[in-house]
């Protein structure tokens, strides 16, 4: 890709998605570049920038906004794509075969500021919604904030793994799942399976068709380092929290593995299926419910309740000040 701020054409390039010749290159002028992006929100705060920037760069929000955003998405993309092409390869072969990392190399002269290229893009690409957040705070505390779903393995195992791995050695874990609004209930157990010991039955669900039960068990292995099942965990909720990310909170909680903090989720724990009955209206009814092996029952309508209820933006705070007693 030709450099974001140049403006005029070369011959056997594409301009504005136009090609001309067999050039795999494109030039794009930089009003054109940065109208790319122009809807999505900057990730970071002014003071964020400031600290990520080296002595003497000239880095400004609006470089970041008109340029490294619409890189960092374009890039995103292409890993993205990457994953989702291995998955599809990998299922079809029959085959689990590790994929290979998605490099990024920035390049230059010494004093093009490649250091803080780097680390802006670390920063943007971390905070796009495919990318799982972890962070170390104080005291050995790790976050790690899962939104907006819960993606199916197929291509969201790695990335968890990932992180999960490198929460391993914290003293103390917060899960964030306030911005979550459910997903895959595989991705729920595979979740567990890290942040408890031994193979542990974690949910039932009973189908009305042929009344069938099917359990949900955390996995007897995992790629790369468990938290294990002894550190504290707590886990961060909200009004937004729903269905699959609903479960995940309140696995633990009935375990009595994890001190769920926020507020009370949506409640939504029947999977659901809809029947046109009019071309304008649709009966959406439940199919099944989940049996939690602890309680018996489950969050539908009243959603997970809190152990320490406080309001959703406060859960961080609150949290850290139950870690540090």
């Amino acid at each position: 890709m030709s450099q974001a701020g140049s403006s005029a054409p070369s011959t056997g390039s594409r301009q504005n998605g136009e090609s001309h010749g067999a050039s795999p290159f494109v030039e794009i002028a930089r009003a054109d570049w940065a109208a790319l992006a122009a809807t999505t929100p900057l990730p970071l705060r002014e003071t964020e920038v400031v600290q990520l920037r080296g002595l003497g760069d000239p880095l400004d929000m609006r470089e970041v906004q008109e340029v490294y955003l619409p890189l960092s998405r374009l890039l995103m993309l292409y890993a993205t794509g990457k994953r989702h092409l291995h998955a599809s390869t990998s299922a079809f072969l029959g085959e689990r075969a590790r994929s290979t990392p998605f490099v990024i190399g920035v390049a230059g002269s010494v004093a093009v500021g490649k250091s803080t290229i780097a680390r802006l893009l670390r920063e943007l690409l971390a905070r796009w919604e495919d990318t799982p957040r972890v962070e170390l705070l104080r005291g050995g505390t790790a976050l790690l904030e899962l939104a907006p779903f819960l993606f199916p393995l197929a291509w969201s195992a790695e990335p968890l793994a990932a992180a999960l791995t490198l929460v391993a050695r914290a003293e103390a874990l917060i899960l964030d799942l306030r911005g979550n609004g459910g997903g895959d209930p595989d991705t729920v157990a595979f979740v567990c399976s890290y942040l408890l010991d031994e193979r542990t039955h974690l949910n039932t669900l009973h189908a009305r068709v042929g009344d069938r039960y099917d359990q949900s068990w955390t996995l007897p292995h995992v790629p790369g380092a468990r938290f294990g099942g002894t550190k504290p965990v707590h886990v961060l909720t909200g009004p937004r929290t729903f269905s699959a990310a609903e479960e995940l909170a309140y696995d633990l909680q009935q375990l009595g593995r994890a001190t769920v903090v926020g507020e009370p989720t949506r409640g939504g724990a029947h999977p659901r299926e809809g029947w046109t009955v009019h071309p304008n209206l649709e009966a959406t009814i439940p199919v099944a419910r989940a049996i939690n092996p602890v309680s018996g029952t489950n969050w539908e309508g009243t959603g997970v309740l809190p152990d320490v209820p406080c309001p959703a933006p406060d859960a961080l705070d609150r949290a850290l000040a139950l870690i540090d007693g």
